[in-house]
């Protein structure tokens, strides 16, 4: 797999502050890498110095090679804000043929781009006149109108609605299928799970695990049996391998590392436990007890 992004022995300070603390990260084509961890981190900065906002204090990054900070790379590289602000007078097929302009496509560019993400409609529409969906959609035409080889989002769906995130995270998908690479951060953990091949967890600055969402899952032994049942709290929680117990009407929610051993203890104190499953704990679960040190 080419690499479009390689980020190798990263650090970064402000002042005393340490934002990034020999971070390695890499993104090859065709592959979407979720970026997670909590506020303070070091994902912003991160992104900041691979879109080349930020010069390199020490280790290296290349996009395709190049420096970031160089107009060749930054012709590689399309971004999506979480908010952008656009000129009032401009209208978006302007600001995506201003944007394949910049990055030495031809005007004819925009078109295609406009109806790929369904904005073909509205191209005669000042930007500012758009929703918050259409906003993001704008972004994203921008972004790859210049048919980037790396594509990064900062966190790019937070307040749009589920149809329009959908939307949008399936523009993103066949782009990857096409070849280009994806970083996202994001605070929607589990969003990500359904976007992302690989995530990459970070805190204090430092990767703290990397791997598919399955993979990071699968570290955490945490079961929750999900069932009906007429057994008192008490007596629920109280059966031997139950580590928290919560009730929501008629039904319980038993987290418990061993669910074959509370299970048979349930169908022999309980004949009218109904409705039963076992869920495995959640990418969000096990990104923060990465973050904990579980």
């Amino acid at each position: 797999m080419t690499t479009v992004l390689d980020v190798q022995g990263v650090r970064h300070r402000y002042g005393g502050t340490v934002a990034l603390d020999g971070v390695d990260l890499r993104v090859g084509a065709g592959e979407c890498v979720a970026l997670l961890g909590p506020n303070g981190a070091g994902k912003t900065t991160l992104v900041n110095l691979v879109v080349g906002l930020l010069a390199r204090q020490a280790g290296t990054i290349a996009i395709v090679g190049g420096d970031p900070r160089a107009a060749a790379s930054r012709r590689e590289l399309g971004v999506v804000q979480q908010s952008l602000g656009f000129p009032t007078t401009l209208k978006v097929r302007e600001l995506v043929v201003g944007a394949a302009v910049r990055a030495g496509r031809p005007r004819s560019a925009a078109g295609p781009v406009l109806a790929e993400l369904g904005l073909a409609e509205l191209a005669g529409r000042r930007a500012v006149k758009l929703s918050g969906g259409q906003r993001q959609r704008l972004q994203l035409a921008m972004a790859l109108v210049g048919d980037p080889a790396l594509l990064v989002l900062d966190e790019p769906t937070v307040g749009l609605d589920v149809a329009a995130r959908r939307s949008f995270w399936g523009i993103v998908a066949a782009r990857c299928a096409r070849g280009v690479g994806v970083l996202v951060t994001t605070h929607l953990i589990e969003e990500s799970a359904g976007v992302a091949d690989r995530v990459v967890v970070v805190d204090k600055g430092r990767v703290l695990a990397s791997g598919t969402p399955d993979e990071l899952v699968a570290v955490l032994p945490d079961r929750t049996i999900v069932a009906t049942s007429s057994l008192e709290d008490s007596v629920l929680a109280g059966v031997p391998g139950v580590l928290s117990m919560t009730r929501e009407g008629r039904w319980v929610r038993l987290r418990t590392r061993e669910p074959e051993a509370v299970l048979r203890v349930l169908l022999a104190a309980d004949p009218g436990l109904g409705d039963l499953r076992v869920e495995q704990a959640g990418l969000e679960e096990a990104v923060v007890s990465i973050g904990a040190g579980v």
